[in-house]
């Protein structure tokens, strides 16, 4: 008797040492980059503690429509937590939300309204560099200056895309990055681009971009609103004009689904996430890969998305 019950105390304590070695397989550590007057911006740093030199960085911007949003919301734990057990460093970072006291009369003509998009955007895009900026200037973290792919849900993926955009066009903001600079890779999740010109402007320079995105979001526009001169281009406009302009890419288009699809394909399509890492960021396979989910059995949605469709899902004015 006095054998089997020291043999089941050590069995006990062996399963506890397993547990709690499965629980520290991801660090995590705090950081504050950045301090813009009364905002302190903070990031996570998520590392396997069992791959000693990580393979990639994904960057990371979570949504909330530049209202609200926690860069360590449970939402996105796991998407987290699947990359850094993966072999890469994960870092997700706060940036400044430009609509959080926007008023209802900020969005009384489409003018006003742009006017103030753009400077909600700038301000995430230029955090995210300033965010960049201090992942550089850490070698002992071991990441690749090379190797830093860009991630975002729903504002975050609008943020990623635009910061993207101003490195291709060498925009007086994306200046704040190293001289020549470019980020390895963009995975966005219900995301777009605002250009002011009468097109979206991309060019060789453009980096390998993943794109997901519903079919009737009315929340980002999945094709594009037009505001005279300027658009508001989501991924299926993005798509084509990477297509266009032979740059690989994969486009995920889900049909018959709104902006759950910021946040879904991170638990529903890991696989396909990493493969996109390994193929086109890593091994820099010059492809282009488009993928039509359907969903049926549920009823059908409408499909296009003007500017008042985005204000009122957004904002509720």
């Amino acid at each position: 008797m006095s054998r089997i019950l020291s043999f089941l105390l050590f069995l006990c304590m062996f399963l506890s040492c397993t547990s709690h070695q499965k629980e520290k397989v991801v660090e995590k550590e705090t950081f504050l980059y950045s301090v813009k007057g009364t905002d302190s911006l903070y990031l996570d740093k998520y590392t396997s503690t069992v791959i000693a030199k990580p393979e990639a960085c994904v960057v990371f911007l979570f949504g909330g429509g530049f209202v609200n949003g926690e860069r360590d919301s449970e939402t996105y734990l796991h998407y987290f937590n699947t990359l850094a057990e993966s072999g890469y460093t994960v870092i997700s970072i706060d940036y400044r939300l430009g609509l959080k006291d926007a008023r209802k009369e900020s969005f009384a003509s489409p003018e006003q309204f742009l006017s103030l998009l753009k400077y909600t955007i700038d301000l995430a895009v230029e955090d995210l560099y300033d965010a960049t900026g201090y992942i550089l200037e850490h070698p002992d973290w071991n990441i690749d200056p090379d190797r830093i792919v860009i991630s975002g849900s729903s504002a975050g993926a609008v943020s990623v895309l635009q910061a993207e955009y101003e490195i291709v066009n060498s925009s007086v903001l994306s200046q704040k990055l190293p001289e020549g600079f470019n980020y390895a890779g963009v995975i966005a999740f219900a995301g777009a681009i605002l250009g002011l010109d009468d097109s979206l402007k991309l060019n060789d320079k453009t980096c390998p971009i993943m794109l997901f995105h519903g079919d009737a979001d009315s929340n980002v526009p999945y094709d594009k609103i037009q505001l005279g001169n300027a658009g508001f281009y989501g991924s299926k406009h993005i798509a084509e004009k990477l297509k266009e302009y032979n740059r690989p890419y994969s486009f995920y288009s889900i049909g018959n689904a709104a902006h759950e699809v910021a946040n879904t394909p991170m638990s529903e399509f890991p696989d396909e996430i990493k493969i996109f890492i390994d193929k086109l960021v890593l091994q820099q396979q010059p492809v282009c890969m488009e993928s039509v989910v359907e969903r049926i059995g549920v009823p059908e949605l409408k499909k296009s998305c003007e500017l008042n469709d985005y204000i009122r899902s957004n904002y509720g004015n």
